[in-house]
């Protein structure tokens, strides 16, 4: 699956273990036969390479374990947004071991809350999850001055969305 959209060879190997021990787990948790005691948040975005990329990095960092992020997009891209990368790490978020992952039945399935990002209509539909789909400026071909924004506006939503997964005290 990622060789379809890597943009080099390089690191395939690396990455395809790494993603393939994510969607072993998310398909253990699914079936039951691992039992996570944290909320599991999945964000999915078209190209998985900036609005989804950046919500992940964001809710990782503020939960600072209270929660487990995954990000996922309909359409990988080859690469995450540079722009995206660069004003993360204006926060200190790297992003350099971050790479664009295929959306698969599994991750949904692991998800108690699924987040869109424009793309809505190509993620799966389970019960019992929360799916909200939040409206956001498409960071793709925009500049970091242009990107900022969309971050401090996820960053934002990722903080109230936190609040309400894990209120205060019971972390």
């Amino acid at each position: 699956m990622l060789s379809t959209t890597a943009k080099g060879t390089t690191h395939l190997t690396v990455l395809s273990e790494r993603f393939a021990r994510e969607r072993l787990t998310a398909a253990a948790q699914a079936q039951g036969a691992l039992v996570s005691d944290v909320p599991e948040v999945l964000f999915v975005c078209v190209h998985n390479a900036g609005r989804s990329q950046m919500a992940a990095a964001l809710l990782d960092h503020h939960a600072q374990g209270t929660v487990h992020v995954r990000s996922a997009g309909s359409t990988p891209a080859n690469e995450i947004n540079p722009a995206v990368r660069e004003v993360m790490g204006e926060l200190g978020l790297d992003l350099s071991r971050e790479f664009p992952k295929p959306l698969t039945t599994d991750v949904v399935e692991a998800a108690d809350v699924v987040i869109t990002m424009g793309c809505g209509d190509a993620c799966p539909i389970f019960p019992g999850k929360r799916y909200l789909d939040w409206e956001l400026t498409d960071p793709a071909g925009k500049g970091v001055d242009d990107v900022r924004p969309i971050r401090d506006d996820i960053d934002q939503r990722v903080r109230e969305l936190l609040s309400e997964l894990v209120p205060a005290g019971t972390s």
